[in-house]
């Protein structure tokens, strides 16, 4: 029996072994995903924010635009009123105009949900149409006999 017992302590080492370099291939393979999604990431950032720059400048341009014309204020009270109205565009076309097949259809009228503001779910349970019922239980009680 002492050689089974040799064959065993190298099967354990074999298997010490493999398990070793699975996680050092996972964790090489998960080094590389993150840093490519660390570097997405970061373009999606530099190009929001570049973005907003662009946004203040069009609105600063739309503004002294205006105000050739009319006073300052009034041109800024125009262009406040003008991205507004852009904000309040976009607010709805980001909003889901027909409910997803696969979504329950409960709370949903008018393709939004009217259980909360953001349309996420139900912000309690339904409520029971009738008490629960278990055996042996009267749900009228002693009180209502004759």
């Amino acid at each position: 029996m002492e050689p089974l017992d040799h064959l065993e302590h190298l099967d354990k080492q074999l298997v010490d072994e493999l398990a070793q370099v699975a996680r050092e291939t996972v964790r090489d393979e998960l080094r590389e995903q993150t840093r490519k999604q660390r570097r997405t990431a970061m373009l999606y950032g530099a190009s929001g924010a570049v973005a907003l720059y662009a946004g203040g400048a069009l609105a600063l341009a739309l503004g002294l635009g205006i105000a050739t014309s009319l006073p300052g204020w009034a041109a800024a009270l125009i262009t406040a009123a003008v991205l507004g109205v852009v904000a309040y565009a976009l607010r709805g076309a980001a909003r889901p105009r027909h409910p997803h097949p696969s979504a329950p259809s409960h709370g949903v009228t008018a393709g939004r949900s009217s259980a909360t503001p953001g349309g996420m779910g139900m912000p309690y349970p339904p409520r029971p149409t009738e008490a629960p019922r278990w055996p042996g239980h009267d749900p009228d009680g002693p009180h209502h006999r004759a």
